[in-house]
């Protein structure tokens, strides 16, 4: 008998189980910034290189490439991420389907989404020339709505910086110079006519959309303080103390406006962090936590209060259950006053449920934190597909494209500099 127990113990030390449950994630005290190493996470909880590479590669092949995809070429140039479910193109996913192009070495893709967003979306003549329409029809004739998102704009410039950065300015399209044109326009809108550029310049803090009615709130997942840092580093139009200051308020934004108990922050809110009418966690602030991270691990300025907020929201995710949490919340963490609803026709959802999105944003914590759901939480995440719900519910644009991008940062693919 005490032979057998011998033989069970050594073999429970060398089983793969027992050594992942004995994994140690590092933790880290400087930001990529100091130390120019980008975390492969995955690897570090011990999933093989090639898994890694064939979870990204399946989930992109999903949002680009498959028969239910969001994304579509158009002519010889250009193309377009469609939010399929509501049968429409937004700069949201424009600028997403450009950042994950230039993350993952996609040029053409890159280049056909920005083309097709400057022909379709981008406002020609008027008080608004220069800024871009959120919302079109993909026939790239009729618009859904006449008006800026801020959060478009934010992520096309820095799209573009980024770009500048990986492939250089001597290709088809010069990227840094597109972004400072755009960066240009933006600053040159002083609230004539009713529009404004996407900084609240009293608070200096980006807007929910540019114009004087907007401009007085702020929706706390357009906050990347990250975005701001390559802003100031790489888009020389002598801003760069301004880009910084906003960079540093979007920190301390956050801080009021994410639940001191729980972390969860509401969709849209003044610039003192207060809800605005009323509004709760939804679909918006499922991005916050993934932003949160990128800052955390990329530039490393406000790491005491990130890991605590880091710690709080897994937490407050996983006392629902790891597998079970909802996806929208009141700000205590309980039942929200209301579910949104998203979509149309047969993608139309009208319930809450356990979304890929939320699971893959929170997983993204675990760059910041390690408690005792970190890892499992992750785990979960690479245990999930892309896929149709039970009930035949299907979101490849929206929790495809938060999903993909926090793969990708938990992969240490999510780069500002290759």
């Amino acid at each position: 008998m005490k032979k057998l127990l011998l033989l069970v113990l050594s073999f429970l030390l060398v089983s793969p189980t027992f050594v992942e449950a004995k994994v140690k994630v590092k933790s880290y005290k400087k930001g990529v910034v100091q130390t120019g190493k980008y975390r492969n996470y995955l690897a570090e909880l011990g999933y093989s290189q090639e898994e890694i590479d064939k979870k990204i590669a399946d989930t992109y092949y999903e949002i680009f490439e498959s028969e239910r995809r969001a994304y579509q070429n158009v002519g010889d140039s250009m193309g377009y991420v469609s939010d399929v479910k509501n049968i429409d193109v937004r700069t949201e996913g424009q600028s997403y389907g450009m950042m994950v192009a230039v993350q993952m070495n996609k040029q053409d893709i890159f280049d056909r989404i920005w083309r097709w967003t400057k022909e379709y979306m981008m406002v020609k003549d008027g008080p608004r020339k220069g800024l871009i329409d959120w919302s079109i029809n993909p026939d790239g004739v009729s618009r859904r709505a006449r008006g800026s998102a801020s959060d478009g704009e934010f992520y096309f410039i820095t799209d573009l910086l980024l770009a500048s950065r990986r492939w250089g300015n001597d290709g088809a399209i010069n990227y840094l110079k597109e972004a400072q044109t755009l960066l240009d326009v933006l600053f040159s809108k002083d609230g004539s006519d009713g529009v404004t550029n996407i900084i609240n310049m009293e608070y200096k803090l980006i807007n929910f959309c540019p114009d004087t009615r907007s401009n007085q709130w702020t929706d706390p997942s357009y906050h990347l303080p990250a975005f701001f840092e390559i802003w100031a580093e790489t888009a020389q139009d002598g801003r760069e103390e301004f880009y910084r200051e906003c960079a540093e308020n979007s920190r301390q934004f956050l801080h009021k406006a994410c639940n001191e108990q729980t972390g969860i922050c509401p969709d849209q809110c003044q610039f003192d962090g207060t809800p605005n009418r009323g509004s709760e966690f939804h679909y918006d602030s499922w991005r916050t936590p993934m932003n949160i991270a990128m800052d955390y691990y990329w530039y490393h300025k406000d790491a005491k209060w990130q890991k605590e907020f880091a710690d709080k929201f897994q937490r407050t995710m996983a006392s629902q259950g790891i597998k079970e949490f909802v996806d929208q919340f009141s700000l205590d963490g309980g039942k929200p006053a209301y579910v949104m609803s998203a979509g149309m026709g047969k993608y139309r959802a009208t319930k809450l449920r356990h979304s890929i999105g939320l699971v893959a944003t929170t997983a993204s914590l675990s760059l910041v934190t390690d408690n005792e759901y970190s890892r499992d939480l992750v785990r979960h995440l690479m245990e999930m597909k892309l896929e149709p719900y039970e009930d035949g519910y299907y979101d490849v644009y929206y929790d495809g494209l938060v999903t993909l991008f926090s793969l990708l940062h938990l992969s240490g693919n999510y780069r500002m500099d290759w």
